[in-house]
């Protein structure tokens, strides 16, 4: 007996059922649950991902005995259904759709209306009654598959239709008769054989086949592959084909179609929120094209609109009760599409819905309070990375009225995803990378967007369009990204041609600065001041749930009191990073720094450190005070000492004024000092070591600072970390170091504190030789961007313009640099724990590398045992959030 690779649905019941997506997708799977709950969907097969694996592993050829699979299927839907695929008198059309494991909106292609050709139309149109709707479908069928299957630029046919709909004085396509659709299909069917020197085909068998290949081949197309890599998605899950009996919502006034969201997916509230269109299909709501209605009264903006509420009232109840039946089985919030047929309601696809981390919170936290989900649920749902949108800059109030009584307000769209954001205008995906990449800040603006524009979109800083509603393509894949962005700005004219558009009398033009605000749907010309982002609410509900599990520490590198103070906002519980070279170059005190390197005696650099010396005071003063009672970890100088010296012409010659020397002796000083690989030369400990003035220096401004705190009344928790250690010979070197400085403070100022002395892990022999260094450190900190770089032997400045080959080619599963290698680096870490712990039991071990803000690293950072992890300041939150992630994996066996 063959594989089953196609699985029925219908009629109630489905072989199918949810918890099978990787093997029928997330559509396929869906439509099979919904099917087994009593639900109305049109009866249909799904073609497995196990055959798209083994279509390209056969050189994109079908298994054999998937076609014989596909017509016994075909046959139970012609029964169910009660008419005939390819017959002249009750044809039985399809819709052949893509449907991979993990939603992937509009990336993939679909083909609506299959089945039709010169023959199949007229019995369509007999068998309903409606030759304009039957036409109207034909035309739809033969551009669709003319794009997706046969590879015509869509923009061939949307250009013919234009015309036709010029030349009758039509407003939009519903306003053609069925003798201008005779003639657009006439049209079409002369651009296919224009465009592939092929007749357009007529076997309804032979379309199938051809339908099915081009969604397997989809699964490569350029936006796919782009989409995953933006969004992690495994390269071989491979997407299932749904073939799906049709039904029409364009067939007249009492048919329509609409996609809903079981509650708002942009704030999160418990209201059912959508959008609809009258006598449409599908991809007219998501595609953009028309703007669609309202679903409830309540959404409604404006007395001109029709809600489906009042259009459709008995619809509208049932599927307010279909909203209730799938938020209790799926307990969470549902993506619903829907068509209805006649007055019949139809389900066509259920998925957990896309939304905005806003909403994402609310979700999860009022989930719980209905008694749905546990609060460890709660706290999985919500993706880490997305709590960054929440942390979104807004417009500043006062700034906003100004700019509306300048009159700088130039139009209002649908706000479809949050934030607040200025840049220059764009109107091209390609130009908004190009320009992107160049370091500018772009908004990109569109009629609508389309999955071709995903890089456009992933590169620019918003999204405008024109056209479309809140469940377009622009909005789902800008909420999921966490773009700014607004859509449906039906005022704004965009002319392509001439790179500007238009809002009345108001012309802005490629390169002009427009702030969008995707929170009121506003559009401004110039820029408008924001500020940022205050969390409260369900928010900090939320956090505290995730505080309460999780038992990773989550501290913040920062080197100012204002960075200190963002983070402990944030949630931040201590310093896990203060790198003390930044203090270095402020304009005031490089010229100290310089003169103390270039100093020709012990003496001299001396004399200048003396004048560094309350300038760090200082600094430490201030940043403990923020940080009272919680630890504070700095890291003495690690740089190599070339950072510091002038670059430029100008520099040296500024430089030699400043100290009062000739440039040619400031310059062959600078020579001496070179070296041919600084990164691993003198720098972190070897400074120390070389020139023991420094640290003594900075030990004694920490130390100070500490005991005038604690004389304040301030509770202070110094850690002096030593970087880039190799041996303990040295660290046993420097902290004898650090220890008589720390001796004759406490003598001088007659107070005494606690401190420790760790060191940064950051070569890979300090690792191996853990155990050694834990008798003279106290707590060790991974300095994973230094560790990963020596440990693979790249640069992390220059390994960007390779690094992609390397993980497109599958070499790597993603940049070691921002994500830990856990076979590699990782196994370093983790033996450096553990032989730490031998020494020292329970020993406080840290990560203040970028890896500390990365969710997929703190999973593994959970596991092998570390301490805290340490991110910038505006990822402490998303790492609290992943911490107690991690801890609920760890309790579930999952890590």
């Amino acid at each position: 007996m063959s594989k089953k690779m196609v699985y029925y649905f219908g009629g109630g019941k489905a072989e199918g059922k949810a918890d099978m997506k990787l093997l029928l997708g997330g559509k396929g799977a869906n439509l099979a649950e919904m099917t087994n709950l009593g639900l109305p969907v049109p009866p249909g097969i799904t073609i497995t991902t196990e055959v798209c694996k083994e279509y390209f592993e056969k050189g994109c050829q079908f298994p054999e005995g998937m076609w014989e699979q596909v017509l016994e299927g075909l046959a139970k839907i012609e029964e169910e259904i009660g008419k005939k695929f390819g017959s002249k008198e009750n044809p039985l059309l399809v819709s052949v759709r893509s449907g991979a494991p993990v939603s992937m909106p509009g990336m993939m292609d679909t083909i609506l209306n299959l089945g039709l050709n010169d023959e199949t139309v007229k019995g369509l149109a007999n068998s309903t009654g409606n030759e304009r709707f039957a036409w109207d479908s034909y035309r739809r069928f033969i551009q669709m598959f003319g794009n997706v299957v046969m590879g015509i630029p869509h923009d061939k046919f949307e250009a013919l239709l234009e015309k036709k709909k010029e030349e009758v004085g039509a407003k939009a396509d519903v306003d053609l008769t069925a003798e201008d659709l005779k003639d657009l299909v006439k049209q079409y069917k002369e651009l296919v054989k224009k465009e592939t020197g092929k007749d357009f085909p007529q076997d309804p068998y032979e379309q199938l086949r051809m339908a099915i290949k081009a969604v397997f081949d989809s699964w490569n197309n350029p936006r796919a592959i782009k989409y995953r890599e933006i969004n992690n998605i495994p390269e071989d899950y491979g997407t299932a084909v749904n073939i799906v009996a049709m039904v029409f919502g364009n067939m007249g006034e009492t048919s329509g179609t609409g996609v809903a969201f079981t509650r708002n997916p942009s704030t999160g509230e418990n209201v059912f929120y959508g959008e609809y269109l009258k006598n449409a299909q599908g991809e007219d709501v998501v595609a953009g094209i028309r703007t669609p209605q309202p679903l409830t009264k309540v959404q409604k903006t404006s007395s001109d609109q029709t809600s489906l509420e009042e259009e459709f009232p008995e619809v509208y109840k049932q599927l307010e009760k279909i909203r209730e039946v799938l938020e209790k089985h799926y307990k969470d919030m549902q993506d619903i599409e829907f068509t209805i047929e006649n007055g019949r309601l139809w389900m066509l696809q259920t998925r957990t819905g896309k939304r905005t981390a806003r909403a994402a919170v609310k979700i999860a936290v009022d989930m719980v309070k209905e008694g749905l989900i546990s609060k460890e649920e709660a706290i999985l749902r919500v993706d880490p990375l997305m709590i960054n949108q929440l942390l979104h800059p807004m417009i500043d109030e006062e700034d906003r009225k100004k700019a509306i009584a300048e009159g700088r307000l130039i139009t209002k769209g649908l706000p479809a995803a949050p934030g607040a954001v200025s840049g220059i205008v764009v109107f091209s995906a390609d130009e908004a990378v190009e320009l992107a990449e160049k370091g500018k800040k772009v908004i990109l603006v569109r009629h609508e967007t389309s999955p071709e524009d995903i890089h456009g979109m992933h590169a620019a800083q918003g999204i405008l369009t024109s056209r479309g509603g809140m469940t377009s393509h622009a909005a789902v894949v800008a909420r999921g990204m966490g773009k700014t962005c607004i859509v449906g700005a039906e005022s704004i004219h965009v002319d392509y041609e001439n790179e500007e558009f238009r809002v009345g009398d108001v012309v802005v033009k490629k390169g002009d600065v427009i702030t969008i605000d995707g929170a009121t749907g506003e559009v401004f010309l110039g820029e408008i001041k924001t500020i940022p982002a205050q969390i409260s609410g369900e928010f900090e509900e939320l956090m505290k749930w995730a505080d309460e599990i999780r038992d990773l520490q989550v501290r913040v590198n920062a080197d100012t009191p204002e960075d200190a103070k963002q983070g402990r906002e944030f949630g931040a519980e201590g310093i896990g990073l203060c790198r003390t070279e930044h203090m270095f170059f402020k304009e005031e005190r490089i010229p100290v720094v310089r003169e103390m390197i270039l100093a020709k005696t012990e003496e001299e650099r001396k004399r200048a450190l003396s004048k560094l010396l309350p300038m760090q005071r200082e600094d430490f003063i201030a940043i403990f005070k923020v940080m009272n009672g919680l630890p504070v970890n700095i890291r003495l100088l690690d740089p190599p000492l070339h950072e510091f010296l002038p670059r430029t012409e100008e520099e040296f010659e500024r430089t030699a004024k400043e100290m009062g020397l000739p440039v040619e002796e400031i310059k062959r000083r600078a020579e001496e000092l070179h070296e041919v690989n600084p990164m691993l030369g003198l720098r972190g400990s070897r400074l120390g070591i070389a020139y023991p003035e420094i640290y003594e220096m900075q030990a004694r401004a920490i130390l100070e600072a500490a005991c005038y705190c604690k004389k304040e009344g301030i509770e202070v928790l110094p850690e002096i970390m030593l970087p880039l250690i190799a041996d303990d010979k040295e660290l046993e070197e420097l902290k004898k170091l650090v220890d008589k400085v720390a001796e004759e403070v406490f003598n001088e100022t007659g107070i005494k504190v606690q401190y420790q002395v760790g060191t940064m892990v950051e070569v890979p022999r300090a690792a191996l030789i853990a155990d050694q260094l834990a008798k003279y450190a106290e707590y060790f900190s991974f300095g994973t961007n230094d560790l990963t770089q020596m440990t693979f032997g790249l640069s992390r400045d220059d390994s960007g313009k390779f690094i992609g080959k390397y993980v497109e080619l599958g070499i790597l599963k993603g940049d070691p640099f921002m994500h830990i290698d856990e076979n590699g680096v990782g196994q370093l870490i983790k033996l450096a724990v553990e032989k730490g712990n031998k020494v020292r039991p329970n020993m406080k071990t840290g990560i203040c590398g970028e890896h500390g803000g990365d969710p997929r690293s703190i999973n593994f950072f959970q596991k092998v045992g570390v301490k805290y992890v340490s991110p910038s300041p505006f990822r402490v939150p998303i790492a609290r959030l992943a911490a107690a992630q991690a801890k609920i994996r760890q309790m579930r066996g999952e890590l």
